[in-house]
C-alpha cells in the first residue's frame, strides 16, 4: 500500500498540495465508483487511490486535486525510498579492537583512517568504526572481541598487542582479522607463517621485545658509568616474563645489575621510583605495555622529578618530557594495518596477504630532558637520532 510506504512528512514536502485523511475519516463510495484515476459522480470529488472492489463498499485514501504528473512522481519516489534505506544498511563496519585507552591512542588511530583512506574509505563517510578499548584490562579483550562478532563486523581490526589479535581470532574464524602489534606472531599461532599467513587473519608487526636489549644499550651510551638499572614491568602484562628474562639475559652481557620495579596502577608508579632511590638505581628501562603508553605523561614527570635518565618504547614518551624512546614507527605500521583492512573490504583475502614487518625504526631524544637531569648525550648518537627534541 502507499500508504505503508509513504511518510507523511515526506509527502507533504514534495507535494505542497497533498492532503492526507486521517484512517478514521476516509470516506466509503460504492464500488461502481471504484476505479483508480476516475472521479465519482461529483465532479468536484478528488481522485482517488487505491480500493478493494471485492467489498460492497471501497475504503479510500483521498488526495486533493492529485494531477497524473504529481501521482507518477509519488509512486516512483517511494519505490526508491525503501532501495536507498537498504543500501545504507550496507555500508561496512570496521570493528577496532585495542588493549589501551583512546587518548593516548589517537595518533595511532589517526594513521589507522589515513591507511583506510588511501584504499578509498573514510569514516562516517562510506564506513563506519566500532571502537573497543581495554583500557589495559587484558582480560577484557576476548568479551569485547566476541561482541564485535556478535555486530556482525565486516572486519576487525585487532590492534595494540598480539592479544587483541588473538581474542580476535578465538571470537571468529570467518570475520577477517587484521592485527597491528608485536610480538612473534607465528609462534602466538596468530598466523601459519609471514608470508602465507593462511584463515582469516593477516596484519602487521612491529618489533619491540626484541627491541629490549638495543633500549639497554642505548641507554648505557647515555649512562655509561651506571651500574645498577632498573626495569619497570607491568606483571600483569602476558608477556611480562619474557620481557623480563629478554632484558636480564642482555644486562648480563653488558655486566649490569637489573632492579625490577612492578606497577600495575599509577600510585604503584610513584612507590617504583622511590624503591628506585633506595636500589641506587642510576637509569630507567621501561618495558613494553599499554598501562605504560597510557601514563607516559606521569612517568615524563616522575623520570625528571626524580632525575632519573629513563627509555621507553613510545616516541610520546619523550614529547611528554621524558629522556628518550626507540622502537619501531607503530604509527607506519598502523597505517599499513589500515590499507590492508580497505584492500579486504575492496575484495581479497586475508590468507592472501602477506604478514608486513616494518624495518622503519625511530631514535627519539630530549635534548631539553637531558639538560634538566644534567647528562651531555654523546654526539654520535645525536647523529643517529631520528628526531631531537629542543
Amino acid at each position: 500500500m502507499l500508504s505503508a510506504l509513504t511518510p507523511k512528512a515526506d509527502i507533504d514536502r514534495r507535494l505542497g498540495n497533498v492532503r492526507l485523511v486521517p484512517e478514521g475519516d476516509i470516506p466509503w463510495v460504492s464500488p461502481e465508483h471504484c476505479k483508480v484515476g476516475h472521479r465519482s459522480p461529483d465532479r468536484d470529488t478528488p481522485f482517488r487511490i487505491g480500493c478493494d472492489a471485492s467489498s460492497n463498499r471501497c475504503r479510500q485514501m483521498w488526495f486533493g486535486h492529485l494531477r497524473r504528473r504529481d501521482f507518477i512522481t509519488l509512486v516512483g519516489g517511494t519505490a526508491a525510498w525503501p532501495l536507498t534505506a537498504g543500501a545504507q544498511q550496507l555500508k561496512p563496519v570496521i570493528g577496532f579492537l585495542n588493549p589501551g585507552s583512546p587518548g593516548p591512542t589517537a595518533g595511532m588511530v589517526a594513521a589507522f583512517r589515513q591507511g583506510l583512506k588511501e584504499t578509498g574509505y573514510v569514516e562516517g563517510q562510506n564506513i563506519s568504526i566500532e571502537y573497543r578499548w581495554a583500557e589495559a584490562q587484558y582480560d577484557r579483550l576476548a568479551a569485547m572481541a566476541a561482541d564485535l562478532v556478535r555486530r556482525q563486523v565486516t572486519v576487525i581490526a585487532a590492534t595494540g598487542g598480539m592479544f587483541s589479535g588473538l581474542a580476535a581470532k578465538e571470537a571468529t574464524s570467518t570475520i577477517p582479522i587484521v592485527f597491528a602489534g608485536t610480538d612473534d606472531q607465528v609462534s602466538a599461532g596468530l598466523v601459519a607463517s609471514l608470508n602465507r599467513p593462511g584463515g582469516n587473519v593477516t596484519g602487521v608487526t612491529v618489533l619491540a621485545i626484541e627491541l629490549l636489549p638495543k633500549r639497554l644499550q642505548l641507554l648505557r651510551e647515555v649512562i655509561p658509568n651506571v651500574i645498577t638499572i632498573g626495569v619497570l614491568v607491568n606483571p600483569t602484562n602476558p608477556t611480562a616474563k619474557v620481557q623480563l628474562a629478554e632484558v636480564q639475559e642482555a644486562a648480563r652481557s653488558v655486566g649490569v645489575k637489573i632492579v625490577v620495579l612492578n606497577a600495575t596502577s599509577e600510585d604503584d608508579l610513584s612507590t617504583a621510583f622511590v624503591s628506585l632511590k633506595e636500589h641506587r638505581a642510576g637509569g630507567l628501562l621501561i618495558t613494553s605495555d599499554n598501562f605504560f603508553s597510557d601514563q607516559r605523561n606521569q612517568l615524563a614527570a616522575l623520570t625528571v622529578r626524580h632525575a632519573v635518565p629513563s627509555i621507553s618504547e613510545r616516541r610520546e614518551f619523550p614529547l611528554a618530557g621524558g629522556l628518550m624512546s626507540y622502537a619501531s614507527s607503530y604509527a607506519y605500521g598502523y597505517r599499513l594495518a589500515g590499507i590492508y583492512v580497505g584492500r579486504i573490504l575492496n575484495g581479497e583475502k586475508p590468507a592472501d596477504l602477506p604478514v608486513q614487518q616494518p624495518t622503519k625504526f625511530e631514535l627519539v631524544i630530549n635534548l631539553k630532558t637531558a639538560k634538566a637531569l644534567g647528562i651531555t648525550v654523546p654526539l654520535p648518537l645525536l647523529g643517529r637520532a631520528d628526531e631531537v627534541i629542543e
